[in-house]
């Protein structure tokens, strides 16, 4: 059974850094894309970076490019997302996401191209 299990998540202070982690069970990441998304309250969710496993290549939303970025470790089966210079507007819960194929990446940061998903983990910047 597939299964992904975000953690990492918390409260920081403005201009601080966290690290998520996507654990991922019941599949390997090759020849899947792996987003994470984020979702603030009343808001519609949004895809904030995405990986083609096989490539290896990353796309980032503008609002994140130069702070957030995302890597993975075959050998845990497990996607990162090192958030740096984190601001209030980050605040959300953040969600991993895996679709099995590669999806180019004018699609990749949409959530409706995802099958599979994480219950999400919440992120507080705040002072």
């Amino acid at each position: 059974q597939l299964r992904l299990v975000e953690s990492g998540g918390g409260l920081v202070q403005p201009g601080g850094s966290l690290r998520l982690s996507c654990a991922a069970s019941g599949f390997a990441f090759d020849y899947y894309t792996i987003g994470w998304f984020r979702q603030a309250p009343g808001r519609a969710r949004e895809g904030v970076l995405c990986m083609s496993s096989e490539a290896g290549r990353t796309y980032s939303a503008d609002s994140v490019k130069g702070r957030f970025t995302i890597s993975r470790d075959n050998a845990r089966n497990t996607v990162y997302l090192q958030m740096n210079s984190l601001k209030p507007e980050d605040t959300a819960v953040y969600y991993c996401a895996a679709v099995s194929r590669l999806l180019p990446f004018t699609q990749c940061l949409s959530h409706l191209k995802y099958d599979y998903w994480g219950r999400g983990t919440q992120v507080t910047v705040s002072s």
